[in-house]
């Protein structure tokens, strides 16, 4: 476990090439209770398995809250995960703000407040989180990083979260992409604790294993996460460079916790 309460989950993509069923499967065999980032249409595979889905997805990253615009579409696609995601029972869906494309952060701050404070009654009737995602806009290439992303930094994620003012709205700390922006891990984790629902994982630098080959002490992060009380999910989301489930089985260690 990642903790004596967190839970541990993978993301389906990073591991999509061997298939939904047979990760299932292995996670399952590993302790890992979730496998997230998958559509309601797939969640019978993991029903199979004993598995819930610890993050439902939504809308695209590329067109998110702070451009008013992308309101109506982001709260339907909001509401339909959520009703799917609390007749599941499961916990969290994921959300995001946007790309940039010129709008101030301030700008784009009061109009992603705007826009998730239309849906956020619907996620509190059924009893769902929403989760905020911070990415990185410093690396280019395609799902390592989100150039032009606005919720790139903890601080902002947290503001929103803060002028919601719902306990039903939190921060995705993806410790991965908080590293390549902003670093100082162990501090945010702390100070913000209250504000974050779920932590990604990956190695830094290139989204690979979380092992000895890269810049992340991740012990010493699940450590500070255990000590602030997580009782959420810790999801496995990097890119295998090794046989894949020899590497999830090895990050399934690194981050628990005793």
């Amino acid at each position: 476990m990642a903790s004596s309460a967190s839970k541990h989950s993978v993301c389906f993509w990073c591991f999509e090439k061997l298939g939904l069923e047979r990760l299932a499967a292995e996670a399952a065999a590993l302790g890992i209770s979730s496998v997230e980032l998958i559509p309601p249409e797939q969640w019978p595979i993991l029903n199979r398995h004993g598995l819930v889905c610890a993050m439902t997805p939504s809308h695209s990253f590329l067109e998110g809250w702070c451009h008013p615009e992308n309101h109506a579409m982001c709260k339907a696609k909001i509401d339909e995960a959520v009703d799917a995601t609390s007749a599941a029972g499961f916990p969290s869906v994921i959300t995001f703000s946007g790309l940039r494309k010129g709008m101030p952060d301030d700008v784009g701050l009061k109009n992603t407040v705007a826009g998730l404070k239309t849906a956020i009654g619907h996620a509190e009737r059924k009893r769902v989180t929403l989760c905020l995602e911070v990415l990185n806009s410093r690396i280019a290439t395609w799902m390592i990083g989100v150039p032009d992303y606005m919720c790139d930094t903890v601080e902002w994620a947290v503001e929103v979260c803060q002028r919601v003012g719902s306990e039903r709205l939190k921060v995705l700390f993806d410790i991965f992409h908080v590293q390549v922006m902003q670093g100082d891990l162990i501090t945010r984790i702390r100070q913000y604790h209250s504000y974050i629902g779920h932590y990604h994982t990956a190695g830094v630098p290139g989204r690979h294993e979380i092992d000895e080959t890269q810049e992340i002490n991740y012990s010493g992060v699940m450590r500070a996460i255990a000590e602030t009380g997580f009782t959420g999910y810790v999801a496995q989301e990097f890119l295998p460079m090794r046989e894949p489930l020899g590497s999830l089985r090895e990050a399934v260690r690194l981050c628990s916790v005793k």
